[in-house]
């Protein structure tokens, strides 16, 4: 007897939690059932899928096997199900977009606004994560579309360059560093203290490169975890910081100082699984994104 596809689920939940007990719990049926279920599924592939010997539940190596196919049968089924779905006029949809941190700042809002007014009856599930999470999701097929930096990417996403990203240091507009003419050079940031995006972000992790590369050893006195954050910070404080060029432009209280050597631009992409199944609003979200890309004054890639 073939197994159905309550099996499958039924074996990644339990591999999942490792125990039968929480499986149940998640999959509403009791735990005799589920044992039942999965010993059937044993019984139909003629083999062990997990072992029960010690404290917890784990997959055999045949199970792995096993669950690897079974995972991917199942995305694919989910996959099909949308295409099904699928409405090509667009009148309705789903779409799961996730974008790195910087972008929440000033593109995602812009896209955002333009995509439901041309296509009002699209769902947009918009997810703010690093990039790492952002490939795994797409690769899960928990995504659709991600918006982050160029590679190297994982086996599987396929990049479509957007635009090239510039930064610059900013200070607030009555800082006495705006009086000047000639571009700073980075030697001189070491007598001034910088409110700097916290760790977590791909941006930061870009900016210590830079330092790195150039010598110098800033002195930090902020840390922050939000864009809007650090704005309000550096408008109401001497402390300088480093940020998109885009995300400056859009603020009027904060003035961009050019620096020598300016800071490495990065690449901006568009990112989806190789295989996955494009679906309409996929489609239509990334001609919206490729015609606001023209249209804004974001550099070309």
């Amino acid at each position: 007897m073939a197994p159905e596809l309550r099996h499958l689920r039924y074996l990644l939940a339990v591999a999942e939690h490792a125990n039968f007990t929480r499986a149940a719990e998640e999959l509403r049926v009791s735990q005799p059932t589920l044992s039942q279920q999965i010993k059937q599924l044993e019984r139909s592939v003629g083999t062990q899928l997990l072992d029960r010997t010690g404290r917890t539940v784990r997959l055999t190596d045949a199970g792995e096997t096993y669950a690897h196919y079974a995972r991917r049968a199942l995305r694919d089924l989910a996959a099909a199900e949308r295409a099904v779905l699928d409405v090509a006029d667009l009148s309705r949809g789903h779409l799961r977009l996730a974008i790195t941190p910087t972008f929440t700042a000033y593109l995602v809002g812009p896209l955002a606004a333009e995509f439901h007014s041309r296509h009002p009856g699209i769902t947009l599930d918009v997810k703010e994560m690093t990039q790492e999470r952002i490939e795994a999701g797409l690769l899960a097929d928990e995504l659709d579309l991600g918006i982050a930096f160029h590679g190297p990417h994982a086996p599987g996403i396929t990049a479509t360059t957007l635009f090239t990203e510039t930064l610059g240091l900013v200070v607030g507009a009555q800082d006495p560093g705006t009086e000047r003419q000639a571009p700073l050079p980075v030697g001189e940031l070491m007598e001034r203290q910088l409110a700097l995006l916290s760790g977590d972000f791909a941006t930061r992790t870009h900016i210590d490169g830079y330092f790195t590369a150039h010598g110098v050893r800033p002195r930090i006195a902020v840390e922050a975890n939000s864009i809007q954050a650090l704005t309000e910070i550096v408008r109401r404080t001497d402390l300088a910081t480093v940020l998109p060029d885009a995300i400056t432009h859009d603020h009027p209280h904060l003035t961009p100082v050019p620096l020598d050597p300016p800071l490495p631009a990065r690449t901006v992409t568009l990112l989806h699984r190789h295989s996955a199944y494009r679906s309409a609003a996929a489609r239509a979200f990334t001609h919206v994104t490729e015609q606001h890309v023209a249209a804004r004054a974001y550099a070309p890639a």
